[in-house]
């Protein structure tokens, strides 16, 4: 498989590294001469010095031959001329692009049908805000994944020390939890994700993740004694396109919100285009000003502006004064390792959700959704069951899976499944497939048709 990559930029650097992990033939194009350099020197790509949008420079990058196009710079207009141009030079290549702003928001099938014809249009912000918002809506939860419509969570949270199941073996969780199956996929311990066998014992201070029916959550939530409290009081600190979006979305609810942005023409835009939340002008990582907003009466504090330190320095503040909760948007992948060390657990990240969003898209079989867990360490893969794959008509004890792959949810029709060494799939089941990084190509071989070249 040939993709060719326009934007070196974080996420164009991220989804390369990621794609050359598994040995595809990846070209990755960039203006910029040093942005381009940083890929070279880490990864075993090919690179294109030149603009994404220039029908010669596609050429040279050897887009005839590709099968997808990621259009990922930082600029909208960039990637739709590059999907534009590419339309032109190779109709047959699958085209994906990064779009921010939400003027495209009710445009996505329009783009698709007509030139430029890009398959899947991709805006990270309205993901991130799902992410907080599911954040927001599931006590002690981490990280949150959405699949089979919503129907099914990956929920990860961190273990208190003394909590019911601190020293609990995963064989014995049976007799702890009283109802229904519980099936933790990965445990994180010391940085180091592992997928722990019935003789480990879960330790206060992991990040556990489990998957759960929607309509079961919150009784497993209790199983780790995280318990659900009312959210009535949120304070957004940024005002850009994700704080606008969140605090919309946050005003169908009856949650009090506030917004604090730096910048007064801003605040004067987001005064006009909202309701209900009350928009405050100033510095949100000014301890003053967070006081005399009552930030310690504050269920959550979410901080969404454009300069992650800022988020970094405001979320500690709001937490020590007393925030029960504080979600931290940040951008340098560098960081996640960093945020459980200082205290900052619930953090989400606008280009994670981009990489996300692409990574269904790139992958063999008919994948439907795909998120990377744990700064890449994994990633969560929902696929359809096919019935020409080795997957189908056996028990899962008896299918020869990757080390390191695990099956974590089978949904039949209107059933959601926590599957047994005894289960079987069945041909158009969904499936909920968690994989550690080295295991995912061997894993898309299992879920492709054993025919299939895509």
């Amino acid at each position: 498989m040939k993709i060719v990559i326009v934007g070196a930029g974080e996420v164009g650097f991220h989804i390369a590294s990621h794609l050359a992990y598994e040995n595809k033939d990846v070209v990755v194009i960039d203006a910029d001469p040093m942005a381009l350099r940083r890929v070279s020197d880490s990864i075993d790509v090919q690179t294109v010095h030149g603009s994404g949008s220039s029908p010669v420079t596609l050429e040279e990058a050897g887009i005839k031959e590709a099968e997808i196009l990621l259009a990922v710079t930082n600029s909208d207009e960039v990637n739709l001329v590059a999907c534009l141009v590419a339309d032109i030079v190779s109709p047959s290549t699958k085209k994906l692009a990064r779009i921010r702003a939400g003027d495209f928001d009710h445009y996505h099938e329009q783009f698709s049908a007509n030139a430029p014809h890009i398959d899947t249009l991709i805006n990270p912000e309205i993901e991130v805000v799902r992410t907080i918002d599911s954040m927001l809506r599931l006590p002690g939860a981490v990280d949150v994944g959405e699949f089979a419509d919503g129907r099914v969570k990956f929920v990860g949270i961190n273990l208190d020390p003394g909590a019911r199941l601190d020293g609990v073996r995963l064989q014995d969780l049976s007799a702890v939890v009283e109802t229904g199956r519980l099936l933790i996929a990965a445990v994180v311990r010391d940085e180091q994700l592992i997928i722990p066998t019935g003789d480990d014992r879960l330790q206060g201070g992991d990040l556990v993740y489990f998957i759960s029916e929607k309509e079961k959550v919150f009784d497993t939530l209790k199983i780790f004694d995280k318990h659900m409290e009312p959210m009535r009081r949120v304070l957004i600190i940024g005002g850009g396109r994700i704080g606008f979006r969140l605090a919309r979305m946050l005003e169908d609810r009856p949650i009090h919100t506030k917004i604090i942005e730096k910048d007064a023409d801003r605040c004067r835009v987001l005064a006009e285009k909202l309701n209900k939340a009350v928009v405050l002008h100033g510095d949100g990582s000014d301890q003053g000003l967070l006081s005399e907003e009552n930030v310690r009466d504050m269920d959550a504090v979410v901080t969404l502006t454009s300069d992650e330190e800022t988020n970094i320095l405001a979320s500690l503040l709001a937490k020590r004064m007393g925030a029960k909760k504080t979600v931290t948007q940040i951008s340098r992948f560098s960081y996640f390792p960093l945020m459980s060390t200082i205290g900052l657990e619930q953090v989400v990240s606008p280009r994670l959700s981009a990489i996300n969003s692409i990574l269904q898209h790139i992958r063999k079989g008919k994948v439907l959704s795909a998120i990377s867990i744990k700064g890449e360490q994994a990633e969560v893969i929902e696929a359809v069951a096919l019935e020409t794959s080795d997957i189908v008509g056996k028990p899962l004890r008896r299918i020869s899976l990757p080390k390191g792959v695990l099956v974590t949810a089978i949904i039949r029709d209107e059933n959601v499944i926590i599957p047994s060494g005894e289960s079987v799939i069945e041909p158009n089941d969904r499936i909920i497939v968690f994989a550690q990084r080295q295991a995912v190509t061997k894993l898309e071989k299992i879920l492709a048709v054993k025919l299939e070249y895509f």
